[in-house]
C-alpha cells in the first residue's frame, strides 16, 4: 500500500480532533448550534496551525446531511465527498496561483448560481494575501453581500498585507502556535497508532523545532521514523536535523569563559567535519545563549526556552555569565548572523564571531565579582574614557584658577591687561568669558605639522570620517567640518572652520565616540584636541595667538551706582554667563 505522509494521514476530520485552537473551535460550534454563522471568515496565524483544516471541517459541518451539526458525522455522502475533495460546491482556491483580477471576476460570476450537490457553497481562499490590489477590489462587493447560499473562508499567514476593507467584512480568528505539551501528547498518540517507538526527549525536541506548527512536527517525525525503522532517539533527531547536543553547547560556552581559543577552534572544526552548516550552528548558538539569559533572568523559564529540555542542567552555566555579558554575546552573534547572509565564507564569519566572543568574559567579570558600575552594565572602555575626561577637566580648572589669581593681582584691585581699576560683578568675583580655545603648547603642534605621523593621519582621515559616520551620523555631520593639522605624541589637533561645529564636537559624549574610533582604526589611543582654523593659520604664519590663555577674565564697568546695563542682566539671565561675552 502506498505510504501517505503522516501530516496528511492524521489531518483532523472533525473539530474534536483539532489540537491547540479550542478558543476558535468553541466559537464556531456555538455559531453552528445557534445558527449564527457569518457569510465570511478570516483565519490568520502561523503555518501548520490548522487554518485550512478548520475551514474544511467547517464546510463539512454546515453541509452534513445530519446537520448543520457542531460536529460533522464523516459518514454521510456529503461529508465523505467533501473530505475527498470531490464536491464542486466546496471549492479550495490557491490565491498564490490565482491572484489576478480575471480569476476573481470568474469566481464572482459563479457565486450567483445555487449549489447543486450540497446545502451551501463554501469558497476557501488559501494564502489570500497573495491577491493583487485589483483582485481585492473585485472581491469586495461580493464579499460584503454574497448570496445567502455562499460562505467565504479566507486563510492567510500575513494578515497585515490584507486591505482593511477586506478585514472589516470578515469575522477574524487568530490561530496561535500549538504548545509543546499539546504537540507532545498528539505525537505520542500518533506514534502508538503507527507503531513508532520514540523517546520523550526526542518528541520534545521535535516539538521545539516545529516552532508551534503541528504539520512541521509530523513531517519531522515522519522523516526520522523512516530513517530509523520506527526507533526514534534523541541523538538521531539531532543528527538528522543538524542540531547540536546540549553537551557541546556547554563545552563551547565554557571555552568562551576560559578564553581558550585553541579548544574553541578545534570544536568549530569538529562541527564542520560532522556536516553542520555554519549558519545553522550560529542560529543554534544564539538560541542557546538566549535560553541562558531567560533562565538567568526569569524564574521558572522552562516554558520560555526554545532548545533546553531540562533548565536545571543549565542554571550553573547561566550563573557563570552576567546579564550584560549575555546581552553582548547575543548582539554579537546576531550581527554576524546577518552578515552571513551576504558572505561567501560563512564558516570564516562564524570563527570570527566566536573569537570576538572570547574577549567578552575577560573584559567583564561576573556580576558577583564586578564593581557596582560594571554590574549596572557600564562598559569598561566607557569608564576609562570618563576617567580621562575628568583628568582633563581638572587640569583646565587648575589653569583657569591660576589665571584668575594672576589677573586679580592677589587682592582684586588691578585687572591684568585692562589698564584700569577693578570692576567687579554683583557677587564681587571676576567673570570668566567664553573665548576661543587655543591648545597649550601650540608651538609644539606647529613644529609637528609636517611630521610623518601627521601625514599618516591625514591620509587615513577619510576612513576616520566614515567610521565616525558608521558609529553616529549626527556626530559625523559636525566633525566633518574639521581637518587634522598636526599630531603631537598621543594628540590629534583638528582645526574647525565654524565654532559651533567645534563646540559640538568637544561635548564629552561626542568626543568619546571620536576617540574610540581613533583607537580602533589607528591602532592606538589618541586624544582629540580642537581649535579654530583661523587661529591655526595665524600661528603657522607667525601671527600672535594667545596660546596660553584658554580662558579670559573680564570685569564689568561700574555704571553709576555700580550696576550693569539692564540689557546685560537680561542677556545673562537668558543665555548664562558661559555664552555671554561683554566687551568694553
Amino acid at each position: 500500500m502506498e505510504h501517505i505522509a503522516l501530516y496528511r494521514a492524521w489531518r483532523p476530520q472533525s473539530f474534536q480532533d483539532m489540537v491547540g485552537q479550542q478558543h476558535i473551535i468553541r466559537t464556531l460550534q456555538n455559531a453552528i448550534r445557534e445558527q449564527r454563522l457569518s457569510h465570511a471568515y478570516l483565519f490568520s496565524g502561523p503555518r501548520g496551525t490548522g487554518k485550512t483544516t478548520t475551514a474544511k471541517v467547517l464546510a463539512k459541518a454546515v453541509n452534513c446531511e445530519k446537520g448543520p451539526a457542531a460536529e460533522p458525522c464523516n459518514e454521510c455522502e456529503a461529508c465523505r465527498r467533501i473530505t475527498a475533495g470531490a464536491v464542486m460546491d466546496v471549492l479550495e482556491i490557491d490565491a498564490a496561483s490565482n491572484r489576478g483580477v480575471e480569476e476573481i471576476r470568474d469566481l464572482r460570476e459563479k457565486v450567483k448560481y445555487a449549489p447543486t450537490e450540497v446545502r451551501q457553497k463554501v469558497y476557501i481562499i488559501d494564502e489570500v494575501h497573495m491577491l493583487t490590489t485589483e483582485a481585492f477590489n473585485a472581491l469586495l462587493k461580493t464579499l460584503e453581500e454574497p448570496p445567502p447560499h455562499v460562505m467565504f473562508i479566507l486563510a492567510t499567514t500575513e494578515p497585515h498585507r490584507l486591505p482593511a476593507t477586506v478585514i472589516s467584512r470578515c469575522q477574524r480568528f487568530d490561530f496561535r502556535r500549538v504548545s509543546i505539551e499539546e504537540q507532545s501528547g498528539r505525537l505520542k498518540m500518533i506514534c502508538e497508532q503507527e507503531g513508532i517507538t520514540a523517546e520523550d526527549e526526542a518528541i520534545q525536541y521535535i516539538c521545539r523545532l516545529s516552532e508551534g506548527g503541528m504539520r512541521d512536527a509530523l513531517s519531522i517525525l515522519d522523516q526520522i521514523a523512516s530513517f530509523t525503522d520506527g526507533q526514534v532517539s534523541y541523538e538521531q533527531v539531532l543528527s538528522l536535523t543538524g542540531g547540536i547536543p546540549s553537551k557541546q553547547f556547554s563545552q563551547l560556552a565554557q571555552t568562551l569563559l576560559d578564553g581558550d581559543v585553541g579548544s574553541m577552534m578545534q570544536m568549530i572544526e569538529d562541527l564542520m567535519q560532522e556536516g553542520k552548516s555554519a549558519d545553522k550552528c550560529m542560529e543554534n548558538l544564539m538560541y542557546y545563549f538566549r535560553d541562558l539569559l531567560m533562565i538567568k533572568t526569569v524564574p521558572q523559564a522552562d516554558k520560555l526556552t526554545e532548545r533546553v529540555l531540562d533548565p536545571e542542567d543549565y542554571r550553573e552555566m547561566a550563573h557563570a555569565f552576567s546579564r550584560p555579558q549575555l546581552f553582548r554575546i547575543i548582539e554579537t552573534l546576531n550581527h554576524y548572523q546577518t552578515e552571513m547572509k551576504y558572505s561567501q565564507q560563512p564558516q570564516m564569519l562564524f570563527e570570527v564571531a566566536l573569537l570576538k566572543l572570547c574577549s567578552i568574559p575577560q573584559q567583564e567579570h561576573t556580576s558577583a565579582d564586578r564593581p557596582a558600575a560594571s554590574a549596572a552594565g557600564v562598559d569598561s572602555g566607557e569608564i576609562t574614557q570618563l576617567k580621562r575626561q575628568v583628568t582633563e577637566l581638572e587640569k583646565k580648572l587648575e589653569k583657569a584658577l591660576q589665571g584668575g589669581l594672576t589677573a586679580s593681582g592677589g587682592g582684586g584691585t588691578q585687572a591684568s591687561g585692562q589698564g584700569g581699576s577693578s570692576r567687579s560683578s554683583k557677587g564681587g568675583a571676576p567673570r570668566v568669558s567664553r573665548a576661543a580655545k587655543i591648545p597649550s603648547g601650540l608651538e609644539k603642534y606647529v613644529a609637528q605639522k609636517d611630521s610623518s605621523d601627521t601625514s599618516m593621519i591625514q591620509s587615513k582621515w577619510h576612513q576616520v570620517l566614515q567610521a565616525v559616520k558608521d558609529e553616529k551620523v549626527t556626530i559625523h555631520a559636525w566633525f566633518m567640518n574639521g581637518e587634522p593639522v598636526s599630531v603631537l605624541e598621543d594628540s590629534i589637533l583638528v582645526a574647525f572652520k565654524n565654532d559651533i561645529h567645534r563646540e559640538t564636537t568637544e561635548k564629552p559624549m561626542n568626543k568619546g565616540v571620536i576617540e574610540q574610533v581613533f583607537e580602533r582604526l589607528l591602532g592606538q589611543p589618541y586624544r582629540l584636541v580642537t581649535m579654530m582654523l583661523k587661529d591655526w593659520n595665524e600661528a603657522i604664519q607667525g601671527g600672535t595667538v594667545a596660546a596660553e590663555k584658554p580662558f579670559e577674565l573680564e570685569h564689568e564697568e561700574e555704571q553709576g551706582g555700580g550696576g550693569k546695563e539692564p540689557w546685560v542682566d537680561e542677556a545673562l539671565q537668558m543665555f548664562g554667563e558661559d555664552l555671554v561675552v561683554i566687551k568694553e
